[in-house]
């Protein structure tokens, strides 16, 4: 990594830290090479200065992207760059083209939405913030333009998060290569949405759509397939680790091939090793793959099925004390599971045999032995072992006595005899757990196959993107064979990793045109001898397990000897088994015990025989039955050399294709979010290599600056430089020549530094700042001393002015108190007397007042009770005469209904006989009219009158109880009274003499109660029997009203057979209506009509359209028959004359058509204001009555001359052109055409034929001049009218077209508006970097003013466009509700660009940015101000994101800012995601400011994870709306009337005599 050439003391470093793997601090002392340090956390450190690394302290508070951009690139400054990032949930970080991801353990749904995936779509690479979508991009991309193919190597260790990953990259390339999503909707989901229809009516236009449908359906399938396999894929071979609840037990490789067109045209996965060995034997807290927990889990049938029970109760599970996983529901998973196999392939009776099978894997783990009789045999132990074998053999569908034979015996087949020898227990259980681990490889190896003949593989694909998700580097306390072979792979990888950065540090050199030299890097090919090379570890496992008397001892005592001088090899001191190897990430020590086993790779022949035995195909098809050449080949298999073979293919797969790395880093071993381990995180770069790579970049020039970096940051160093030239570059060379360095180069770009040179340039940087800032400290410190002298003298002449203050107000207070004294005396006892005086007299006034009013309360008491008394009495009787009179009326009442109803009874029988008369029926219609009508008002009054007599009733009832409880109340009042005056009379007569005269009062007062409380008992009394009669008379008023809703039932059914007939009756007034205005209209079209006719005499019976008083609208040709009205006879003469030899009337026609069309497809221009083509068609189309026909081919071809005429989409003036005709063209048919005359009712109908009948009656004295005024009236009163017509189908067809047309007129428009700004918003968003050598102080003026005008040049080009487009519009005359919508989607266009580009580049958010973009945003609002309002309409609004947004950059003091502040004043309608994304990437390069306190991004952060677990959006990028924002309605409603009588017509029109109707003009 370089060693620092020039520490010095002050200087800012990082030394090793034993917690925190490297922290910061800063240098006290050098002694010869030692460094004392004084670190962050207060301690002091002595270290060798050979590890001792400077800090940048100009470094980006928020990191950098890319991490070859660091001022220096060492392990410390990596590890720094990454844990900044990761605070501010930036997990993607560059190195180069490296992508290093740091598991964010939390969701973060808005980084991989459709619109993040939009934005990097075709995006240049680094061009926006770090993301797995650009690897993925950038891989698609090569594989489309080179036509090679391309791989993404994803790794890491356990935990890490390559499986997401993974999914995120295949999510990326199927929404390149295949999906589309509609409104938040997937294609899967718009697919199974749709509609059915029917395939023979379809024109051979629409077969070729349906063809690219099946296409893309084979897509969408394609794609659902391959997310779908990933849930299988991790059931059975995912597991909980220590350090991953979801680890993946095998290697993956997922090969997505593409055709020419770059769409998925098929797909495969590769697996490697599966660690087989799980099955049998789990450690905590890991657990067992998932299969088997989410299978025990099960719905309570399948459990019963495989005669399952608690996971605790199976050997292969209970070995470990994790059975539940925090996070995984295995119920819930279970059902996933069975869906996702569906999706990809698997049937029912696959999945119950797959199922089965891991069911009888369970069963097999139970199954345990015990010592035969024989030496050296073994048999079933109890009846739960028995239990477990009968299930086992019966989910196998083997033979249970088969299956015993073969865990407990072997078969030894020798040339002269077949021996059966037994096996001990111990040897029964390694036969037993061989048996499970052979039988679930064989059950994933079928899954991975089933799923790769599901997504299907395309033979004729020539390109491909491999992703490959494989484990990371594992080092555990204990070390078996499968971390050997994961060891290998990772060792393998990083070869190939680390020719790869090399070679793109050679193409870096290259590009840059730099001198170079072949630069060493570390290679760890002794490694792979070691292990790979014959003679190597790999062959003598293989050769240990071919001899049958070969343990582990001897296979380590065979590696000790062959390897024991070479230096990757190495022994443990206290182990006679282990070894350690020398890997790349680190040492490593393996524990051999279980080698040999786990190597060897061949299937018991019991074991085979008894499964290809099974009755069950599923599990036949497992253990198919072995070539003879197979059986007999004494050849040796292991697991060690088909993985190596395996992984030879997988290198040669890489080799051939584009590789691109993902590494993948865990942040902590708590899997929690905001927790970043720096000893953690550093081990897995150094096991990932990535820390190889920047060694690799060290050894070349690992510091590399653009020129204007450079001179920006050591401009300071030479400034007598900069005032010579203004090229960056020049000044680079003369700084560095100045400096004295050597060995840099200088490229066409950049400035590369050798190790250790950018340390001593910022040295040298940081004494000349240290000379200035004691300069400025200085002249500070004198100014300091003398402002604080003046300050002291100010001060002591201020404090003797404010001492002698002080004592003249205290004299003046003595003074004032002896004075206040005084008064306060005298009040004092002026206050005592009168005191006294007033309570004396007070006490008089009471006595007095209580004694006159006791006399006055009796008085009042005796006048209130009688009073009270004679109301009841009154009330009483009014009551009992009132509720008899209402009793005899509403009896009254009840029996003239009944009698009613018995008479209307009678009456229905009649009508209904009559009804069957169809001669009377007539007559019975309007006598059942009107009786119904006098019926209805009788029932309506009788109603009215019962309610009356109720509501009459209830108020009774309310009256005498609320005169009840006031009574109640004064009685109570009363007795409340009486016990006062009893007491005031006994505290009277206790305090004064005895008064004889007061006792017979008192007693006339009790005697006067005692009557009253009798009275009101009485009253009570009367008030309960009157209630009782109420409710007697409420039954009997229910009983009537159940009899009257009986007898209105009735009555209703009677009144719907009445409506029936009435239906009848009109449906056939209505067809032989439409009859004869069917006869009469082709009456007409067998005529032919001259268009230079003189007269209406000749013409025959035609359907006038008038407008009659009831509904405006014409008649549409509904003459009804009648005595008045008199058909105009025909003169034969006159007809004879219009027959001369002519063109007949199609013909005629047919020309008319086609010189219209002729006319129209030429610029006719514009009339005043007024397009002339739109008016010219409805015209034409009004006079020749094409809406009112039912078949017609003019309107198919105005619309093919529209379409042709709009061919040229580049063409804006003619766009425009015809926006302003469609648009008015399309205003007149909204007001004209109307839906049929079916919508009329009856009576609507015969009122308006009887008006139509009474106007033509008018007419018979003169038809002639009758049928010349009401053409005039027609063709022209009608025209400035806007008059309506009844629409027929092609009418209403065309009007549709015309809609779409406009639409996509319209659409064309703005889009191509887009297009031209596009390119220019890109330039927008970031403020052109101009040379610090061209801003020194002698022109300095002229330089700010030669940039101002260069940075606002792009958006004035966006204004001169905007400008243009608003002309080209306004000269076409189109309506300015539609320009103003476009403009307004412009600038929301604008809104969206500049803002989402604002969030993903980093270099934007900075201050001086913040201005240049705030100038732009000014220029636009200078032109809505110049359109106005009525074109621009709301445009200046659709900027508010970018405006706030651009208003929170340039802000001074962000700090001091509260979050409240900013969402409610500063921003108040971006999200708290786009905020806090701001706040994160905000930097100042032109004052140095901070961004908003760490406090207010802490709040941000809690309240976007709120966001996150009430599942809320947290998308922080906006999405262009590029839908239509109109409808017909809404231009109708904008636009004004338009008088089309006034329009010139153009010449060729004029001059043909067929179109003379045009001439007339309104008055």
């Amino acid at each position: 990594m370089g060693t620092p050439v020039n520490i010095i003391v002050g200087s800012h470093v990082w030394v090793e830290d034993p917690t925190l793997a490297w922290i910061d601090g800063e240098v006290v002392s050098i002694k010869n090479n030692e460094v004392h340090v004084q670190t962050s956390n207060g301690k002091k450190v002595t270290t060798d200065r050979s590890k001792v690394f400077p800090k940048d302290m100009e470094a980006p508070p928020g990191g950098v992207d890319d991490m070859t951009r660091l001022s220096y690139l060492h392990e410390p400054g990596v590890l720094q760059n990454l844990a900044t990032r990761y605070e501010l949930n930036e997990i993607y970080t560059y190195t180069g083209s490296i992508l290093i991801a740091v598991n964010p353990f939390q969701r973060l749904p808005h980084l991989y939405d459709t619109h993040m995936m939009e934005q990097y779509k075709g995006a240049d690479f680094g061009e926006l913030s770090p993301h797995v979508f650009a690897i993925a991009d950038v891989a698609y991309r090569a594989m489309i333009n080179e036509g090679k193919s391309n791989s993404i190597l994803v790794s890491g260790e356990s935990g890490a998060g390559k499986t997401e990953t993974t999914k995120m990259l295949m999510r990326y390339l199927a929404h390149l290569g295949g999906r589309s999503g509609v409104e938040g909707r997937t294609v899967e989901q718009q697919v199974l949405e749709a509609r059915p229809f029917n395939l023979f009516h379809l024109s051979p236009c629409y077969m070729y759509l349906l063809n690219q449908f099946v296409l893309v359906v084979s897509l969408i399938v394609l794609y659902h397939t391959q997310f779908q396999s990933n849930p299988v894929l991790e059931a059975f071979g995912n597991a909980k680790t220590v350090r991953n609840n979801n680890s993946s037990r095998f290697g993956k490789f997922v090969e997505i091939q593409f055709d020419k067109t770059g769409r998925i045209s098929g797909a495969a996965i590769r697996t490697y090793l599966l660690e087989r060995s799980r099955v049998c034997q789990i450690n905590t807290p890991e657990r067992n793959y998932h299969c088997f927990y989410f299978l025990c889990a099960a719905p309570p049938e399948d459990i019963q099925r495989y005669k399952l029970s608690d996971p605790r109760s199976f050997h292969y599970l209970n070995q470990s004390s994790c059975i539940e996983v925090d996070g995984i529901n295995d119920a819930e998973e279970y059902l996933a599971t069975k869906r996702a196999m569906d999706i990809v392939g698997i049937n029912e009776e696959e999945q119950e045999a797959i199922f089965r099978v891991v069911a009888a894997v369970l069963h097999l783990g139970n199954i345990d032995f015990a010592k035969g009789t024989e030496i050296d045999s073994s048999v079933i132990k109890d009846d739960k072992s028995r239990f477990h074998l009968n299930t086992a053999a019966e989910l196998l569908k083997c033979d249970c006595n088969n299956l015993e034979k073969a865990l407990i015996t072997r078969v030894i087949v020798t040339p002269e005899e077949i021996i059966t020898r037994t096996l001990d227990p111990a040897s029964a259980i390694a036969s037993r757990d061989a048996l499970a681990k052979t039988i679930y490889s064989r059950l994933f190896d079928w899954i991975v196959e089933k799923i790769n003949v599901s997504i299907g593989q395309d033979p004729n694909s020539k390109q491909l993107i491999g992703v490959l998700d494989i484990y990371g580097f594992e080092s555990f306390k204990v070390n078996s064979f499968e971390q050997l072979c994961i060891n290998y792979t990772n060792e393998k990888l990083q070869q190939h990793f680390n020719q790869h950065v090399f070679k793109m540090e050679q193409e870096e050199y290259t590009r840059e045109e730099i001198n170079w030299s072949y630069i060493e890097f570390v290679d760890n090919q002794d490694v792979l001898d070691l292990i790979e090379k014959k003679g190597g570890l790999i062959a003598l496992l293989d050769e240990a397990c071919m001899f049958p008397r070969s343990t582990h001892e001897t296979f380590a005592q065979k590696l000790y000897t062959t390897f024991k001088n070479n230096k990757r090899f190495a022994k443990p001191k206290l182990s006679r088994t282990d070894f350690t190897v020398v890997h790349y990430a680190g040492d490593v020590t393996y524990q051999a015990d279980q080698f040999l086993d786990k190597n060897k790779d061949y299937v018991v022949a019991e074991h085979q025989d008894l499964l290809n035995a099974s009755s069950c195909p599923f599990v036949a098809d497992l253990f198919p039955p072995l070539p003879q050449e197979t059986a007999k080949s004494s050849k040796f298999s292991s697991i060690g050399s088909r993985f190596k073979l395996q992984l030879q293919s997988l290198m040669e797969t890489l080799s051939s294709t584009e590789p691109h790395y993902i590494r993948c880093v865990k942040p902590n071993n708590l899997l929690k979010p905001a927790i970043f381990e720096n000893t953690n995180v550093i081990q897995q770069l150094r096991c990932g290599g990535v820390l190889e790579a920047i060694r690799i970049s060290c050894a070349g020039y690992p510091t590399r600056k653009t020129f204007y970096e450079f001179v920006n940051r050591f401009g300071v160093l030479a400034p007598e430089v900069l005032e010579g030239s203004n090229d960056d570059k020049i000044a680079c060379q003369k700084i560095l020549e100045k400096m004295g360095l050597e060995n840099y180069q200088i490229g066409k770009t950049k400035v590369f530094l050798r190790a250790g040179q950018m340390a001593d340039l910022d040295a040298r940087r940081a004494e000349v700042l240290g000379r200035a800032a004691r300069i400025i400290q200085r002249q500070i410190c004198t100014y300091i001393a003398k402002k604080q002298f003046v300050e002291l003298k100010k001060s002591a002449t201020q404090l003797q002015s404010f001492v002698r203050g002080t004592l003249a107000r205290k004299l003046y207070e003595c003074m004032r108190w002896e004075a206040a004294a005084v008064r306060i005396q005298k009040n004092m006892r002026r206050h005592k007397a009168r005191k006294s005086y007033l309570q004396l007299q007070a006490a008089a006034i009471t006595l007095q007042t209580g004694l006159r009013a006791m006399s006055a309360r009796r008085e009042f008491r005796f006048r209130k009770e009688t009073k009270a008394a004679v109301h009841i009495q009154a009330r009483w009787r009014c009551h009992r005469d009132y509720s008899h009179y209402k009793n005899l009326q509403g009896a009254a009442l009840t029996y003239q209904c009944a009698w009613r109803q018995r008479l209307a009874r009678r009456e229905l029988r009649k009508l209904k006989m009559a009804a069957r008369e169809t001669g009377a029926l007539k007559e019975a219609k309007d006598k059942l009219e009107k009786r119904v009508e006098e019926l209805t008002w009788r029932l309506g009054l009788e109603k009215r009158l019962r309610t009356d007599l109720e509501e009459a009733k209830a108020q009774e009832i309310a009256k005498l109880q609320e005169t009840l409880n006031d009574m109640q109340l004064q009685v109570e009042e009363a007795k409340a009274m009486v016990v006062k005056e009893r007491e005031a009379a006994r505290k009277a007569i206790e305090e004064a003499p005895p008064v004889i005269k007061e006792t017979p009062v008192l007693v006339e007062d009790t005697e006067k109660i005692n009557s009253l409380t009798a009275e009101v008992e009485q009253l009570k009394a009367l008030l309960q029997t009157e209630r009782q009669a109420i409710e007697a008379a409420k039954r009997e008023h229910a009983e009537s009203e159940r009899r009257n809703e009986e007898l209105i039932k009735k009555f209703e059914g009677a009144e719907k057979k009445i409506e029936q007939l009435q239906d009848t009756v009109q449906r056939l007034e209505e067809k032989a209506t439409n009859m004869e205005s069917e006869n009469k209209v082709l009456r007409q079209q067998a005529v032919a009509i001259s268009p230079t006719a003189k007269s209406l005499a000749a013409y025959p019976k035609s359907p006038f359209q008038l407008k009659t008083p009831e509904n405006g609208n014409a008649l549409n040709g509904e003459v009804k028959s009648s005595p008045d009205v008199t058909p105009i006879s025909l003169n034969p003469k006159e007809l004879e004359a219009e027959e001369k030899p002519q063109k007949s009337l199609n013909e005629k026609q047919q020309e008319n058509q086609d010189l219209l069309i002729k006319c129209v497809s030429q610029d006719l221009g514009f009339s005043g204001g007024k397009p002339i083509a739109a008016c010219l068609i409805y015209r034409c189309l009004l006079h020749w009555r094409s809406f009112e026909v039912e078949r017609t081919g003019v309107f198919d071809r105005i619309i093919q001359t529209i379409g042709s005429a709009i061919e040229s989409q580049d063409n804006n003036d003619k766009l425009a052109y015809w926006l302003s005709n469609s648009s008015t063209l399309l205003l007149l048919l909204q007001r004209t055409l109307k839906t049929g005359a079916a919508g009329l009712t009856p009576q609507r109908r015969r009122s308006s034929a009887a008006s139509f009948g009474r106007v033509f009656s008018g007419m018979r004295a003169s038809p002639q001049s009758a049928g010349r005024a009401f053409l005039g009236s027609r063709l022209i009163g009608g025209l400035g009218d806007l008059r309506q017509v009844e629409a027929k189908y092609p009418a209403l067809l065309f009007k549709q077209q015309l809609t779409a047309f406009l639409e996509k007129i319209y659409g064309m428009i703005r889009d191509n508006l887009k297009k031209e700004i596009s390119p220019l918003l890109g330039l927008c968003i970031q403020a052109p970097r101009t040379s610090r050598a061209s801003l020194i102080k002698g022109s300095r003026s002229q330089a700010n003013a030669l940039a101002q005008q260069t940075l606002i040049a792009h958006w004035q080009s966006i204004v001169k466009i905007l400008t243009n487009y608003l002309n080209v519009l306004k000269a076409n005359f189109v309506p300015s509700f539609l320009i103003s919508k476009v403009f307004t989607q412009i600038f929301s266009f604008i809104n969206v660009q500049l803002f989402n580009s604002l969030l993903l580049r980093r270099e934007c958010c900075s201050f001086s940015n913040g201005e240049y973009v705030k100038a732009g945003l000014a220029e636009l609002e200078q032109w809505c101000i110049y359109a106005t309002e009525e074109y621009a309409g709301s445009s200046w609004e659709e900027l508010k994101h970018i405006r706030q947004a651009v208003g929170f950059l340039v802000i001074h003091q962000k700090p001091k800012k509260t979050l409240k502040e900013i969402t409610n004043d500063l921003c108040p309608v971006l999200s708290i995601q786009q905020l806090y994304r701001i706040s994160t990437m905000y930097w100042d390069d032109k004052y140095g400011t901070h961004t908003v306190s760490s406090d207010v991004i802490s709040n941000m952060r809690v309240m976007m994870t709120e966001d996150s677990n009430n599942a809320v959006s947290s998308s922080f990028l906006l999405d262009d709306d590029s839908s239509i924002p109109f409808s017909v309605d809404d231009i109708s409603k904008s636009m004004t009337e338009i008088e089309i009588t006034d329009v010139d017509m153009p010449p060729l029109i004029r001059e043909n005599s067929g179109f003379t109707f045009l001439h007339q003009r309104k008055d």
